[in-house]
């Protein structure tokens, strides 16, 4: 048997009791997880410092001294901290122990002992004091031979039941002691002497215990390298797959409906951004093989039309279109918006949604399958297996990243072939987040707003300035428009002190008493919502109060003010989602983030680069670099498609492509995936793809 797929029970130092804590909180299983398992960071634990040298900016040190005396201090009738007076001859620091930690210490180091002291120095009363210092006599250790010493991320489940760290480093310790063998190398000697990689066996070896920070990062660039690897030809196999499997219906054909719509019921004329996506769709419906694409676009670039104008080649071939959205507010205003550019035409259009119920429901149903609806629009019941098509040709799913690839293969399933899937996103991704979460399709991007549109201003606003805020609110709802305020809770949380909507209602309500107000929020009942969204579209209120259900899918061109209370509680995509409500009608529109004065340093960077620029894809980008990926509405949210270990996407751009590259590499080498050279590596993604790495969302 493998030794990495032995129990983690039987590793010296663990034991049942442990093992279970280790399964449960970190899903280690075995030794190859606890291998696995990387550190978070390494302290240089080879350099000695003097007392003289320390002060408090510095990161952790250690010092070799002995300790002259104790002192105790009363900080309540029960408890006490103690004070350890340490030396090395160059100065005093003090070693601060609180609770049970000062009895130990006064129980087991010996004044006049000489001891290594490690631990993060600060400054207290002018003086240099270490809290809670790790101690060891210093004739039992030899620095020069401790190198980087590794930190793992525990919880306080595990803190409580005495797994620290420190614990951790232990059981790797003595892993790595028992590994006799080399671990067995997962990637082709071609790609290893090609990118001049680590071998796997160093690697997994050298993350934990480098002699120094060069080797530490040649460990780090291979693994990091492996991991996004295996993610993208993981993906590309899936994607060479579909493509050798799946013929597409060929859409030669560009007939008198789009050439009618074009000619004589265009709103206004498209921007060069949305002439070269429609050409680049066109293509993939004329190549006989079934098109995958991704469009990017920022809101208001006009996907939808894209979307509609693609829908109508389908139709001019003789095949119906489907369009599949995350809500039924959003599913209903497609319905609006593509009526209303239809209107004239001799095309039959029907929504289908949970609402849509009874008699209503089986005229849809029946329409369907005859074939005399050409465009359905609805929510998720478009794939329950009620609904069948005569003859379904291409979907558009939007706000893809609230869909399961599951739900799209659904989709599919409702056709002889699989129909032509374009996907639409108003979230911009960055290039190397949808090369993973997206790496199965092309990508198209509306990079170009349409003409006539102002670019909405952004102002920074301190809670302070209220009544200036709402004499501004004022005097726009006078000019005859309309007014968002929105609100990141709904109900009054006690760990969070937050102005929430139920208590800005109110105070809304009292400052625009001349004014009528509407109230939305995720808790409400459909109904009641549809009902109250509709008084604002319909301009029977002028403000309309709501949490982020109105991130997406409400278009009031008369709306020009977004106001975004607590505006520190979002996260930039969601910032600018919001703001994309407004600027949709040609006056000037205006979004201001509403913060206390207060705000941490990545909040302030949040806030400045929404007030700099419109641009959602430099948003994206630095929301990614800000926050992460697992952050990112649309990813976390959802729940991201595998974990990382120790790639981290935002900041591994390079190796990201370079994993791409390569993975390309082998998929047009061998399309099947089953060349013998290339027998490494399928059965590493064999491998792989049976743990718990969630594989199948991302194929």
């Amino acid at each position: 048997m493998d030794i990495l797929q032995q129990d983690i029970m039987y590793l010296p130092g663990v034991g049942p009791n442990r093992k279970k804590i280790l399964s449960e909180e970190l899903g280690i299983q075995t030794y190859g997880d606890l291998l696995e398992y990387f550190p978070y960071k390494h302290v240089d634990r080879s350099r000695v410092y003097t007392v003289h040298e320390l002060t408090g900016d510095m990161p952790f040190v250690q010092v070799v001294g002995t300790i002259l005396s104790f002192e105790t201090f009363k900080m309540s009738p029960t408890k006490e901290r103690v004070v350890g007076h340490f030396s090395d001859g160059t100065g005093i620091m003090d070693l601060v122990w609180f609770g049970a930690g000062g009895k130990y210490a006064k129980q087991n180091y010996r004044i006049g002992t000489e001891y290594l002291v490690f631990g993060k120095p600060t400054v207290f009363n002018n003086r240099i004091q270490v809290s809670h210092p790790d101690i060891d006599e210093a004739s039992k250790v030899d620095t020069s031979a401790m190198g980087m010493q590794p930190y793992y991320n525990t919880t306080e489940k595990m803190k409580k039941r005495g797994l620290t760290s420190r614990s951790v480093e232990r059981l790797t310790k003595t892993l790595i002691s028992a590994l006799k063998e080399p671990v067995p190398e997962t990637l082709p000697d071609l790609i290893i002497g090609k990118l001049h990689l680590m071998r796997r066996d160093q690697a997994l070896r050298s993350i934990h215990y480098p002699q120094n920070a060069k080797e530490l990062e040649h460990a780090r660039v291979r693994l990091k390298f492996e991991e996004l690897f295996y993610v993208q030809l993981n993906i590309l196999r899936y994607a060479s797959d579909q493509r050798r499997k799946y013929r597409g219906y060929v859409f030669s054909h560009i007939g008198e409906v789009f050439n009618d719509f074009y000619h004589n019921h265009l709103p206004f004329p498209l921007t060069e951004a949305q002439k070269r996506v429609i050409r680049e769709i066109r293509k993939d419906m004329g190549s006989g093989r079934q098109m995958n694409r991704l469009l990017q676009g920022d809101v208001g670039s006009g996907k939808t039309l894209v979307a509609l104008m693609s829908m109508l080649i389908a139709i001019d071939n003789g095949y119906q279109a489907c369009i599949m959205a995350p809500t039924e507010i959003l599913a209903e205003q497609h319905l609006q918006t593509i009526m209303a550019f239809l209107n004239g035409m001799n095309l039959r259009v029907t929504l289908l949604t949970g609402i849509v119920k009874g008699r209503r429901r089986k005229e849809v149903l029946e329409g369907l399958l005859d074939g005399t609806i050409q465009i359905l629009v609805g929510t998720h019941a478009v794939i329950e297996e009620t609904v069948q098509f005569a003859r379904l040709g291409f979907v558009v799913v939007d706000e893809q990243h609230r869909f399961g690839v599951a739900q799209r293969a659904k989709l599919w399933s409702k056709s002889a072939n699989p129909p032509h899937v374009l996907v639409m996103t108003a979230t911009p991704i960055p290039r190397t987040l949808a090369m993973t979460l997206y790496g199965d399709l092309d990508v198209s991007v509306i990079d170009e707003l349409p003409p006539g549109r102002k670019p909405v201003v952004t102002h920074h606003l301190y809670d302070s300035r209220i009544t200036s805020l709402y004499n501004g609110i004022r005097q726009q709802i006078i000019e005859g428009r309309q007014v968002y305020c929105v609100f990141p809770l709904i109900e009054e949380s006690e760990k969070i002190d937050l102005k929430n909507l139920e208590q800005g209602y109110e105070v809304l309500c009292q400052a625009f008493p001349e004014f009528r107000l509407s109230k939305v929020h995720g808790k409400m009942k459909p109904a009641d919502k549809e009902e109250e969204m509709q008084r604002f579209v319909s301009g029977e209120t002028q403000i309309l109060v709501a949490t982020t259900v109105i991130e997406v899918g409400v278009n009031v061109p008369n709306a020009s003010v977004m106001v975004i209370f607590d505006a520190q509680r979002f996260g930039l995509s969601q910032l600018h989602q919001l703001r994309g409500r407004v600027g949709r009608g040609a006056d000037q529109s205006f979004c201001l983030l509403v913060t206390p004065y207060k705000l941490s340093e990545d909040t302030r960077k949040r806030i400045d680069i929404m007030c700099d620029t419109n641009d959602g894809f430099r948003i994206a980008e630095a929301d990614l670099k800000l926050r992460g990926p697992g952050d990112l509405e649309g990813t976390q949210q959802s729940g991201m498609a595998f974990d990382l270990k120790i790639a981290d996407i935002a900041r591994d751009g390079q190796l990201v492509q370079m994993a791409r590259d390569e993975a390309q590499l082998i998929i047009d080498d061998d399309p099947t995936c089953t060349s013998e050279k290339h027998s490494i590596l399928w059965n590493r993604l064999r491998q792989l793809r049976k743990t718990n790495i969630n594989w199948g969302v991302i194929s």
